[in-house]
């Protein structure tokens, strides 16, 4: 017999992240900038090269690797993490442990694409294996056959920069109505490339700050501020009964996704985006309904906060909106990695397990609304994603 749902949390056993900052690393101001100067004059947020080398690793250690897009290959790196932080072993082919695989990502194989098509441009024709390596199915699929799942679904989403939290309430949906049991949900993004960024370029919100340690300055008013970031974040869940998670040994903090909640609003502009964030308020009040969470409960929140202007503005008017009078905490990452598009949200959920594990995130080195510290001690953070064509969402998570 299933137990009520109020007795039965989604919790997170394990993540892997890799970014501008690193594999696994601790998100840190201490270290040298993550920014370099891409080949078109903008600044990035590339992987260094410790990163490098261990996405190289990867691409040798299965033959069909080497064909594989970037963006794959990311969330491939993320997902071996989170796996093994949970101690899920590959291979789960039993009945009793089927493994469901949910990946967002707003462009999916990207290089791989442009590549093509430039090929076919010059030449022509283009190989046989560019239709599945560039179909945006293939980055879960890719995923879910890394992890040896043979017993479960392997889902792609793409939403913009929701993506990831499309895929994470997706998985949440599952997890619930007892469509499965685990389940590897995130986002993997890897837009560094010439044509990208002239769109970026072209929409009139790339960061002008080419020469400077830290471009991307979310809350810092104008100018615009945006500059792109690779990375992926790929996280372990799996559908748990209150009484079982207490009878276990908590040796280390229990993070419970509590909600995510999603929001629209259709608006003729070409970014989505009305002045008081609709479609912003519409998630999170959907994420604190879900989680029957009063705003006064949220002690922190990562914001989406791109860097540009009227992005960074909407999302404080939703804020305002349904905290007011006090705001939550605000916090942000992508002065640290950039804007990752479909990662942005699984990077900015594990940004905010950082927070919530250690207390602790990095002050940022210039002027913005973002938090430096706080006496109280955070417990549960709100976080937000949005994208373009007016899909937001946000999700709750919390620390037992």
């Amino acid at each position: 017999m299933t137990e009520p749902i109020a007795e039965e949390l989604v919790v997170i056993r394990g993540w892997g992240r890799i970014s501008a900052l690193g594999v696994a690393s601790t998100p840190s101001a201490t270290s040298p900038p993550p920014f370099t100067t891409h080949a078109a004059s903008l600044p990035v947020a590339a992987l260094p090269a410790a990163a490098e080398a261990a996405l190289a690793d990867l691409r040798r250690t299965v033959p069909a690797y080497r064909q594989l897009d970037r963006t794959v290959l990311l969330g491939l790196l993320a997902a071996r993490q989170a796996m093994a932080a949970a101690g899920w072993q590959a291979n789960l082919t039993a009945p009793t442990t089927p493994l469901t695989v949910s990946i967002g990502s707003s462009r999916g194989a990207t290089g791989l694409l442009e590549e093509f098509h430039a090929d076919y441009l010059a030449e022509g024709t283009v190989p046989v294996a560019a239709s599945p390596l560039t179909t945006l199915g293939n980055v879960a699929s890719w995923v879910a056959f890394d992890a040896g799942s043979t017993n479960g679904a392997a889902l792609s989403h793409s939403s913009t920069c929701s993506s990831a939290f499309q895929a994470l309430g997706n998985a949440m949906a599952w997890l619930r109505a007892g469509m499965a049991t685990r389940f590897l949900a995130g986002g993997t993004e890897a837009p560094l490339t010439d044509f990208t960024l002239a769109q970026m370029r072209a929409i009139g919100i790339y960061s002008p700050y080419a020469a400077a340690e830290w471009p991307c300055r979310p809350g810092a008013g104008k100018p615009s501020t945006f500059v792109l970031g690779e990375g992926a974040a790929v996280f372990a869940l799996e559908r748990v009964s209150r009484s079982s998670l207490h009878a276990e040994p908590l040796a280390k903090p229990v993070f419970v996704l509590e909600s995510v909640g999603f929001g629209f609003e259709a608006i003729g502009s070409k970014t989505g985006l009305s002045p008081n964030g609709q479609h912003f308020q519409q998630a999170i009040r959907q994420a604190l309904a879900q989680a029957q969470v009063t705003p006064a409960e949220v002690d922190a929140v990562v914001l989406h906060s791109p860097g540009t202007p009227a992005g960074d503005a909407a999302e404080r008017a939703a804020l305002h909106a349904i905290f007011s009078p006090a705001l939550p905490v605000l916090l942000s990452n992508k002065w640290l990695v950039g804007h990752t598009l479909g990662a942005s949200a699984a990077l900015s959920l594990d940004f905010a397990l950082h927070v919530l594990a250690t207390q602790q995130w990095p002050v940022a080195p210039f002027t913005t609304d973002l938090a430096a510290r706080t006496e109280k001690s955070i417990r549960r953070i709100l976080i937000n994603a949005a994208g373009f064509g007016g899909n937001a969402a946000s999700a709750l998570v919390t620390m037992l």
